[in-house]
């Protein structure tokens, strides 16, 4: 009987294992598929910027891709380019770090407690129609041109998004998923920790990936009125001289960026997918 048993298991052991083989072969597959298509598309808004800058707008001032790629090449040499990036996304970093911080916490509590909600709801709603480069000159006047009133402006444009996106996660929580905890016993606070938060996971995410395109547009602001090196310095600076090459460089660089902590967000909801709802 027992040898039989495992006979007959041998065969179900064996499917399974062809079963997730296949499976992961499915998945390198749409991996690289999906790669080629970013490719191709990086292509394709290559050519078109050739096309555009060689035949249909033949100017000084939009310069076809090469040049740029020359100019980019040889600030890198240079690094002067990298030094303008770190610097850029060490501020990035902090201040969307810090909003997001804040704004994921505000955001839970206003999603949980409805007198919470109704303290912050006023000053949520006031502020995140105050664009954050309306107050670029009020950052300077408080804080001065240093390394402060960037990051606070960063803080301000992140937090709003944020605390909207994990406030709605938290009310979209359903009821009967909350009453089920509470019938086995949770207390409020693992209601709390255990069924609203992981289920807030994937808004929270989706709050902080649109949070991050506004820390960008941000910083290149707040770096054209006061800095000595950063992005939006470049832009400043070589508007001012003409340098046409640079101003592109620029804009390339930013682009690229945001595309990889695009892509960083987007793999970080799918690997917690399978816990927490996948936000991609």
């Amino acid at each position: 009987m027992t040898a039989r048993a495992g006979s007959e298991r041998m065969p179900l052991a064996v499917a399974q294992a062809e079963a997730m083989k296949r499976e992961k072969q499915a998945a390198s597959q749409r991996v690289r598929r999906q790669y080629l298509t970013y490719l191709v598309s990086f292509i394709t808004i290559f050519g078109l910027w050739q096309v555009m800058a060689t035949y249909v707008i033949p100017s000084i001032l939009f310069p076809p891709p090469w040049p740029v790629a020359v100019r980019m090449g040889r600030m890198i040499a240079s690094g002067d380019l990298w030094a303008h990036v770190s610097i850029s996304m060490q501020r990035i970093a902090l201040g969307f770090s810090l909003g997001s911080i804040a704004g994921i916490a505000i955001g839970l509590l206003m999603g949980s407690f409805v007198f919470v909600r109704h303290f912050f709801e006023p000053y949520v709603n006031f502020f995140r129609f105050v664009p954050g480069i309306a107050l670029i000159t009020v950052a300077v006047i408080w804080l001065g041109i240093g390394e402060e009133s960037k990051v606070f402006l960063i803080i301000y444009t992140t937090i709003f998004i944020v605390i909207i996106n994990t406030m709605a996660g938290a009310l979209a929580v359903s009821v009967n998923k909350v009453r089920a905890a509470r019938c086995l016993g949770a207390s409020e606070l693992q209601v709390f920790c255990f069924v609203i938060v992981p289920s807030t996971v994937p808004y929270i995410v989706t709050g902080m990936r649109i949070a991050m395109a506004n820390s960008f547009a941000t910083i290149v602001s707040a770096e054209m009125l006061g800095a000595s090196l950063g992005l939006g310095t470049v832009i400043w600076t070589s508007r001012l001289f003409m340098l046409v090459e640079d101003v592109f460089v620029a804009l390339v660089v930013l682009g690229g960026l945001g595309f990889v902590a695009a892509r960083i967000f987007v793999l970080g909801s799918i690997r917690s997918g399978g816990r927490y709802g996948s936000a991609a």
